[in-house]
């Protein structure tokens, strides 16, 4: 059974798509917890972190540097902050490693 991101990707469900590359593709969280929440997407299906392989390593790095360039597109100067959750107890509610981007107010420390 395909994930909600997996439908995404291959726009079984459609969305508000805001970047999208041969790796990945962003788009606004429907739950926000940030003025800015923005998810980046692998178009691999990677069930976790802890599930990523060595030959993810590509993928891995450009959902970093994609975040990092679509936390430029949104303005985010005053800083943003990049989440990765992992496992029930780490708050994944979707089996498919996804980024996180906040940003757009203070945000606190430590987180949850």
């Amino acid at each position: 059974m395909s994930t909600i991101f997996e439908k995404i990707i291959t726009r079984e469900i459609s969305s508000d798509i805001l970047f999208e590359d041969q790796t990945c593709i962003a788009i606004r969280d429907i739950e926000p917890q940030a003025p800015v929440h923005i998810l980046i997407i692998p178009k691999k299906l990677i069930p976790r972190i802890a599930l990523a392989e060595e030959e993810d390593q590509i993928i891995l790095g450009r959902l970093l540097l994609n975040a990092r360039k679509i936390a430029k597109a949104e303005k985010l100067e005053d800083g943003f902050r990049i989440v990765i959750n992992n496992g029930v107890d780490g708050g994944e509610s979707v089996p498919h490693l996804h980024v996180h981007l906040l940003g757009g107010r203070k945000l606190n420390w430590p987180p949850g």
